[in-house]
């Protein structure tokens, strides 16, 4: 969850009461909230704040969780605007407004669409920029790029002196080296080539860097003299940075996700067209994308979510009339009605993003209602808890079958790179048995494992200068295809191990199966019989194993599996030295 660090006495100037920790903790418990911490500390400015002529003096904090989707409380105007409502301090959420007609025009090039896509923009007018509300506005951004933005992946966020440029703007894609502009807080001029190298030892923005460092052009934005006002991600003009003598600010969010940029403008439109000489108003800018729409920006559209009175009642376990439940939303800046008698419906303002189900209206009802009022009881129906059948068994097989037997138990990672699960082995990858994972980060992790013997293999090899005999094995499922799943695959648990000594030790590998079928309470048969397991050598065609020396393990007339030798080819895959047999079979079978 994240953390909102914001000042004690401007929250509780904006509430109207001073509150002590206890008083204020349990206010925050009955909002959903939890005060993490209280501390005196010199709130951190980065170099835009400094470069606007802030100054910042110890004050006393406090340091508030809050849930990760509740984007309007991530700064002290939100929060405090969500507290009062919820007191009945103001009876209502503000009525945001958009005003008049477009004035500003955005041309967005086609190039952009290869590296960053979309720009959401909105114009403040007639702005009271003090210390304070200018602070507010860059920790607003910073938690919004940490947070619903991705640390600026999906949503980057410019923020603009509109009084220092001219629109119309333009938002296009151009080679690093033609983009040439003075970045915020220096004084010289640098190409977007030079502006990465600088910015490689920046703390603060060498991690965004990676985002457009290799596409072939940059995104930029330009006004109608061609002055660059940002090149997001990354970083904004110095010419037209906000200051404390801002009045009208234009809001750039450009984007790789629509509906997140969406969410982002009207987020900052919310919390800070307040010091507007129009209180709750804003001014629309006309996008037009290059053979595509054109789009106005902002949307304050309120979708309608709808949920049962009944499932309302029987999720918190009280007896609430529909207008109770209105009363309550309301409490949560959830504008609702009644729909009909069994329905409610909420109209989601457009600082509610995260109101997206029933369920969704339910919670806020829950913490309208006052959660310490819900009455505690017994729940109707008991269970008792007890260990999964196929662990249950999957453990007694590692103590009694193999732990006793003196082996040791691995534990390996479930993925593996595509040569360790079939090349190294000797096994062909026709792909009908292993799940691929999609844009791998290494190649030690491009798909799921289909066996547990590499991960044997692989301990073995890091172990191979320990004295042998070595004897491992490892209870854990793997993966496979299964079109009848509805994910398209499921887990098979599979029981393997190895011995690794001077000599290959068949006879001690199969031992070691007869001990595994005596504790699982099967007998050796002929394999086709019921509660009969055997092997067959003649069968058996795993190029892991070495051809004569291996053999399929059979159960009730189906293999389930196969030991043997493993073959030489495979331990010089692993740099293996000394001679090792090995086993697996699936352990399901026997449930």
């Amino acid at each position: 969850m994240p953390t909102v660090s914001v000042s004690r006495d401007r929250l509780f100037e904006l509430l109207g009461k001073t509150y002590t920790r206890d008083e204020f903790d349990e206010l925050c418990f009955e909002f959903g909230l939890e005060l993490d911490d209280v501390v005196s500390e010199k709130p951190a400015i980065g170099s835009r704040a400094m470069s606007a002529g802030v100054e910042v003096s110890e004050v006393v904090n406090y340091k508030i969780e809050v849930p990760a989707n509740r984007y309007d409380l991530l700064c002290l105007e939100g929060l405090a605007q969500a507290l009062r409502v919820f007191l009945k301090l103001d009876p209502a959420l503000p009525k945001y407004r958009i005003e008049g007609s477009p004035s500003l025009r955005f041309e967005v090039k086609q190039e952009v669409a290869e590296v960053r896509p979309y720009v959401y923009c909105a114009v403040l007018r007639d702005m009271n920029m003090t210390e304070a509300v200018y602070q507010s506005l860059i920790e607003l951004q910073e938690k919004l790029h940490q947070n619903i933005c991705r640390r600026r992946t999906l949503v980057a966020i410019g923020t603009h002196d509109l009084d220092t440029i001219e629109g119309p703007f333009t938002y296009e894609a151009l080679p690093p080296k033609e983009i040439k502009f003075v970045p915020l807080s220096k004084e010289e001029e640098y190409d977007a080539e030079a502006l990465m190298e600088l910015y490689e030892e920046d703390p603060q923005l060498k991690k965004y860097l990676g985002i457009i460092r290799d596409c072939p052009r940059y995104p930029v934005i330009h006004d109608k003299k061609r002055t660059v006002l940002s090149m997001p991600p990354i970083i904004n003009g110095d010419h037209s940075k906000i200051t404390l003598n801002t009045r009208n600010m234009l809001i750039e969010c450009t984007a790789t996700d629509k509906t997140k940029a969406s969410i982002v403008l009207n987020t900052l439109i919310a919390m800070f067209s307040r010091y507007c000489e129009k209180p709750y108003t804003c001014e629309s800018v006309q996008v037009d994308y290059a053979g595509a729409a054109t789009m106005i920006t902002p949307d304050f559209s309120t979708p309608q979510v709808t949920a049962d009175i009944s499932y309302i009642n029987k999720s918190i376990g009280v007896e609430l009339q529909a207008s109770e439940m209105v009363s309550m939303l309301g409490r949560m800046q959830l504008p609702a009605s009644i729909v009909d008698d069994k329905t409610i419906g909420v109209n989601v303002p457009i600082i509610r993003s995260d109101v997206l189900h029933a369920a969704d209206i339910m919670c806020d009802v829950a913490v309208g209602y006052g959660f310490n009022n819900v009455p505690e009881r017994v729940p109707e129906t008991s269970t008792v808890g007890k260990q999964q059948p196929l662990n249950h068994l999957a453990d007694l097989v590692r103590r009694e079958g193999l732990a006793q037997q003196g082996y040791t138990e691995i534990l390996t990672w479930v993925t593996v790179s595509n040569a360790e699960n079939f090349g190294l082995l000797r096994r062909t990858d026709d792909g009908t048995v292993a799940v691929k994972i999609g844009n791998p980060k290494t190649l030690e992790f491009e798909e799921c494992r289909t066996s547990l013997l590499p991960g044997l293999l692989k301990t073995l090899r890091e172990n191979r200068k320990s004295k042998v005999p070595i004897k491992l094995f490892e209870v854990g499922d793997v993966v496979l295809k299964d079109d009848n799943a509805e994910v398209l695959a499921s887990n098979r648990r599979k029981v393997a191990a190895i011995y690794c000594a001077t000599a290959a030790g068949f006879e001690v590998i199969q031992g070691l199966l007869e001990s595994v079928m005596n504790t699982l309470g099967v007998r050796r048969g002929n394999g086709i019989e019921k509660g009969t397991w055997s092997i067959d050598a003649a069968s058996c065609t795993d190029g892991a194993f070495f051809e004569g020396r291996r053999a399929h393990i059979f159960f009730e007339g189906k293999s389930i599996g196969a030991l043997g030798w493993v073959h030489p080819e495979v331990l010089s895959n692993f740099s293996l030295s000394y001679p090792c047999s090995a086993m697996e079979f699936d352990l399901e079978t026997f449930l």
